[in-house]
């Protein structure tokens, strides 16, 4: 089941945000992300904010894929008339979900349509959406790429139809790649393959012929994410049952050093611990835009957006979302005002998994002392950390997690 909504104080019916918030609108990068909540079926690791067919029937209530991009539409609008008449060009937008393209092409160029009559694009806007393999064409993504998108990610996950099945991945092998081949002929710019490692069952093996398959389908990006059992999650109750084994860390860190290797060797640069991308221009512009503290919009049910230190996040079941806009109320279930010091460790938190890592005066003088230990135990690079900035190495990659808990202290 879809993990809960934080807790927070209530958000004004109209939405209206404080106005220390509003204080540089226009003057930090500003992106739109868009949730879309649909799936054909629901893969046994995830928990994301996502609804089938069938548990929307069981619910009792009816939240309708029919209308949606009407009701993303209403927040879009919802979202210009909260932020006042700021120039705010779009700079990056992302559609993620579930499957966006579950839905008709023409909705998700709507929606896009909608974000660049009220807010505009800025020149050379990033427009990206994700996608299952098997719920695109090559009709569907030409019309995608006509409405304005140019950036997309697909789902690949493996190469291995047995890691597919345990993951509850549908898609047939081999149709990722051939994805990739379909979105640069309908003109795409950039393409990314999402793909997981240390799925139970897989191999060393298993591992390094998926990434071989995901480079030689030629994406500009490339995101590896170690698998993580959720709890509440299909997986995780076969785990528990002891159906199936977890995984331990000394696996995944052998996982990750085959894909720096593998992605290293084919030309692609890591800018974030789970990314890796062939260029800066392959980068992906609005995960930076979060991980660098920027603004953005959240549209669409559970979604979480952030303005100038507010965070606030959306009703989480598509109807309950759908309701709100259509009695003229802002979507939006509750809100937290950050303060300095949350900024600054979630900067911490943040900027070290980026390859340009986070300037050491962020630090507390504990913190600083846990860097000196990290320099000393080669978790961090001297050079950068001579410049002033905490930067991982290939080992402080593998133990980002720890590193990054000793610094924030």
């Amino acid at each position: 089941m879809p993990s809960a909504l934080p807790d927070g104080e209530p958000v004004p019916s109209d939405g209206s945000l404080p106005a220390h918030a509003l204080a540089g609108l226009g003057e930090r990068p500003f992106g739109f992300y868009v949730h879309v909540p649909y799936c054909a079926t629901r893969c046994g690791y995830c928990d994301f904010n996502t609804y089938t067919a069938t548990e929307l029937r069981s619910s009792g209530v009816v939240a309708s894929q029919e209308t949606y991009a009407d009701n993303l539409v209403a927040e879009i609008r919802h979202a210009r008339g909260v932020l006042g008449t700021a120039e705010l060009p779009v700079q990056t937008v992302f559609l993620g979900g579930g499957t966006p393209t579950l839905l008709p092409a023409r909705d998700l160029v709507k929606m896009l349509a909608a974000i660049r009559e009220e807010f505009g694009l800025a020149p050379g806007a990033e427009v990206t959406t994700e996608a299952n393999p098997e719920s695109v064409d090559p009709a569907y993504l030409a019309e995608l790429r006509e409405g304005g998108f140019n950036r997309i990610s697909f789902g690949m996950q493996s190469a291995r139809p047995h890691v597919l099945q345990l993951l509850d991945r549908h898609h047939t092998p081999g149709r990722p790649e051939a994805c990739v081949a379909e979105a640069r002929a309908a003109g795409f710019e950039h393409v990314n393959l999402d793909l997981i490692y240390g799925t139970p069952g897989e191999s060393d093996d298993d591992w390094r012929a998926s990434l071989d398959a995901a480079i030689g389908a030629g994406p500009d990006h490339v995101s590896a994410y170690s698998l993580i059992v959720e709890d509440g999650t299909k997986l995780a109750a076969r785990v528990k049952r002891g159906e199936l084994p977890m995984i331990d860390d000394d696996v995944h860190a052998d996982r990750y050093l085959i894909a720096e290797e593998a992605l290293s060797k084919a030309g692609f640069t890591w800018y974030e611990v789970s990314n890796w991308a062939t260029d800066e221009a392959g980068r992906c512009r609005h995960n930076e835009l979060y991980w660098t503290g920027a603004d953005w919009w959240g549209a669409g049910p559970g979604a979480h957006s952030h303005v100038g230190g507010v965070r606030w996040w959306n009703a989480k079941h598509p109807a309950a979302y759908a309701q709100a806009l259509a009695e003229g109320r802002t979507p939006a279930q509750g809100r937290e005002i950050l303060p300095e010091e949350d900024r600054r460790v979630e900067r911490i938190l943040l900027e070290l998994r980026l390859v340009d890592g986070c300037p050491l005066d962020l630090l507390a003088p504990a913190g600083r002392r846990a860097a000196d230990r990290a320099l000393a135990d080669g978790l961090l690079d001297p050079a950068a950390y001579a410049a002033g900035r905490a930067v991982l190495t290939l080992q402080g990659r593998l133990l980002a997690d720890a590193v990054v808990r000793d610094l924030v202290d």
